[in-house]
């Protein structure tokens, strides 16, 4: 039959893999949430997005502006 050593081997094993993917996918989560923080983001790009919404605006300020003039 089955050698007893062989399956203790093997069911320390597949406990061993469990836990490293159970890691895995705590770390994933982890990292997932950290990317995702929407607050976080809105911080680091505050002035970068801000700039960018004003050279917005006095594009599409102009382009108005120039509709109603000749």
């Amino acid at each position: 039959m089955t050698d007893p050593i062989h399956t203790d081997a093997l069911e320390e094993q597949a406990t061993l893999q469990r836990q490293r993917l159970q890691q895995s996918v705590s770390e994933l989560r982890s990292t997932v949430r950290e990317r995702l923080d929407v607050q976080k983001a809105a911080r680091t790009y505050v002035w970068p997005a801000s700039a960018v919404a004003g050279v917005l605006a006095l594009i599409v300020g102009y382009g108005i502006a120039g509709a109603f003039t000749d």
